[in-house]
């Protein structure tokens, strides 16, 4: 019985165990045995191994001969995520570029595929239409390696509903745009891409258990992790930090407002007084000691610093993960940041804000969107199995 009272299926109990032994696996350094596996959950070995049979049968696992080894007894046969397994396609599309990339069970990157290209000058009917070219590219290139593309996730620069439709995305121009069959026989699920990138940091060796991940793209998004997990708000549409307005007599935003952080630290606003068109120019003018590229990122700085602060004393976290460009930039970024929120929070006398990069930098929300397929499966390898 359950601790409601209401009796536990033996479905229920064998699609846990079989989440358990999995992740006892992908969680091992290395090689692990199936007496290792029972040892670590507590199952029987009898159990571990009928579980083990269905995962391998399942090409989640993988049977590896044990290194030759002196002494007595045989070296048991060890078990690893298998290389050939389900993988998933994390894409993106942005207002620059669209990208697919492939991850497997260990969160390899097998093939990572990115198109330069303003996708504001289409509609999305036409971008959306691109963005499936791309995915099927990646996943023949995935299945020539012998995967199966068990899911895929897209990740857009705006909001999303539960449903998947992209309710508004102002830097794209988009407005309630549904998806809908981009791989045809895959379905995909969407999401904003910030919070994607958040999950991607997450799946780091020590993440924080508390941290705002700022994406700067063209357009600034925000994806807010609380005591380990993505905090999404009532509707889904938390993050929006580049609509904080720094000044509501600043220039106009493509929300609607005036004064948004975008139009300070967002990245077309940051090259344009630079005087330079891409970010790689930006970073090795100031590399160089440029004036105009040091004043343009002290400017784009202090402006985050002011979003940071307000991000900082209403949800008293300690961490700040900067990513997209910004990941590159913060060399430059990091003192202008820093000087105006420690002017700003409350607590920066004796808990100043920690200023980190991005693990995966411009990649971390399509890689997030592809760790979340491989999440849903090493969580729930029933539900692939009976896909078989």
């Amino acid at each position: 019985m359950s601790a409601t009272g209401s009796p536990v299926r033996q479905s229920s109990v064998r699609a846990h165990n079989l989440a358990l032994v999995l992740q006892t696996v992908a969680n091992s350094t290395g090689q692990i045995s199936r007496a290792s596996v029972a040892g670590v959950t507590g199952l029987t070995r009898a159990t571990v191994s009928a579980l083990v049979d269905d995962l391998v049968t399942g090409g989640l696992l993988t049977e590896v001969e044990p290194a030759p080894r002196s002494g007595a007894g045989r070296p048991a046969v060890g078990l690893t995520l298998a290389p050939d397994g389900p993988a998933g396609l994390g894409l993106e599309i942005n207002v620059d570029y669209r990208a697919a990339c492939v991850v497997d069970l260990a969160g390899t990157v097998r093939h990572r595929l990115v198109e330069p290209g303003d996708q504001r000058l289409t509609g999305p009917g036409t971008a959306i239409a691109a963005l499936g070219r791309l995915a099927a590219r990646a996943r023949a290139l995935a299945e020539a390696d012998g995967l199966t593309i068990a899911g895929a996730a897209l990740a857009v620069p705006g909001l999303v509903t539960a449903h998947g439709v992209v309710r508004i995305a102002p830097n794209l121009g988009w407005q309630d745009v549904a998806v809908g069959d981009l791989l045809g026989d895959l379905p995909v699920t969407v999401d904003n891409e910030a919070n994607l990138a958040a999950l991607s940091e997450l799946g780091t060796a020590e993440p924080p258990r508390d941290f705002v991940y700022i994406s700067g793209e063209i357009g600034i998004g925000a994806g807010i992790v609380l005591d380990g997990a993505l905090y999404r708000g009532t509707r889904g549409w938390s993050g929006e930090i580049g609509h904080i307005p720094i000044n509501p007599d600043g220039p106009a935003c493509r929300c609607g407002a005036r004064g948004c952080l975008e139009q300070y630290a967002g990245q077309e606003a940051v090259l344009r007084a630079a005087g330079v068109t891409t970010v790689e120019a930006l970073a090795g003018a100031a590399a160089d000691g440029g004036t105009a590229a040091l004043t343009a990122l002290a400017a784009a700085g202090g402006a985050l610093g002011m979003a940071v602060a307000a991000v900082v004393n209403l949800l008293d976290v300690k961490t700040i993960v900067l990513g997209g460009s910004y990941a590159s930039l913060l060399p430059w970024l990091r003192e202008p940041i820093a000087a105006e929120a420690g002017r700003r929070v409350l607590t920066a006398a004796w808990s100043p804000v920690r200023l980190h990069a991005a693990t995966f930098g411009p990649d971390a929300a399509m890689r997030g969107a592809a760790g979340s397929v491989v999440r849903a499966l090493l969580d729930d390898p029933a539900a692939w199995l009976a896909r078989q």
